[in-house]
């Protein structure tokens, strides 16, 4: 595993900081591997949720080179744009196809398909999945507005007792999406999405949160030192011992490193 460059706890949060992208990926591909690992060892079969999106790519490259026993893995996402169809270049759905289900084979990946028309129900049915049996690994980011998966700042609940709702997107995620090159223009972005809450999020045995790249600094500052409350909702991995933090440079040069 590439050695961090510094480790330390924000409260309850352990944080790993990596010289690179590419290194932080590595690292969070290793930890994931062994624990998915453990798991079918345990019980024979293991369950993880994968976030999607541009700052994920160095994880999931880096699962290419990793030991894991995929034909007892069964594969979640998080979130999926409501009315787009799975073959839409920003489709989250077409992002699991072409980055985890194609090149690993894991033994079943359930999506959340946004375009059935009726999206209260598909959140029910993709709630009772994701409930039927343990989460041994979540593996997501942070937005650069600090929302977990699409659970925007002042309306993500922290203590939701759903697992999947139908959520409206702010500006700011509007605008990152185009950022990220999913949308061509601001218009394109859809206004609603099926996301999973937080509690669902943070239900796993473990939680693995990569958050590479300059443009989330600012996120990463207000989740390691803004008071915890959905106004960020990063801010409740604080209270959060079993996830662990991937930083990079880039990611953390808004805050200050032990030495």
């Amino acid at each position: 595993m590439p050695a961090a460059l510094a480790r330390f706890t924000a409260d309850r949060l352990p944080v790993e900081v990596y010289e690179s992208e590419a290194a932080l990926g590595r690292a969070a591909a290793e930890r994931a591997a062994a624990l998915l690992r453990d798991a079918v060892r345990q019980r024979g079969a293991a369950r993880v949720v994968i976030a999607t999106g541009n700052s994920q790519y160095a994880f999931t490259d880096a699962l290419r080179d990793q030991d894991i026993p995929w034909d007892r893995v069964t594969v979640f996402h998080m979130d999926e744009y409501v009315g787009i169809p799975a073959d839409h270049p920003a489709s989250f759905r077409r992002w699991i196809r072409e980055r985890i289900e194609e090149p690993f084979a894991p033994a079943a990946v359930h999506y959340i398909a946004g375009d059935t028309g009726d999206a209260e129900a598909e959140c029910a049915r993709y709630e009772a999945e994701l409930r039927s049996a343990p989460l041994d690994l979540v593996c997501m980011g942070i937005g650069e507005n600090g929302h977990l998966a699409f659970n925007e700042p002042h309306e993500a609940r922290f203590d939701d007792d759903r697992w999947a709702r139908v959520i409206t997107l702010t500006e700011r995620s509007i605008a990152q999406q185009v950022g990220e090159g999913h949308f061509p223009a601001v218009a394109d972005v859809p206004r609603t999405a099926i996301s999973l809450t937080v509690p669902a999020l943070l239900a796993a045995t473990a939680v693995q949160v990569c958050v590479p790249e300059q443009r989330k600094a600012s996120a990463v500052e207000t989740a390691l030192t803004a008071p915890v409350s959905p106004g960020c909702p990063a801010t409740i991995l604080r209270r959060t011992p079993h996830a662990t933090l991937f930083l990079d440079l880039a990611s953390s040069s808004k805050i200050d490193l032990p030495r």
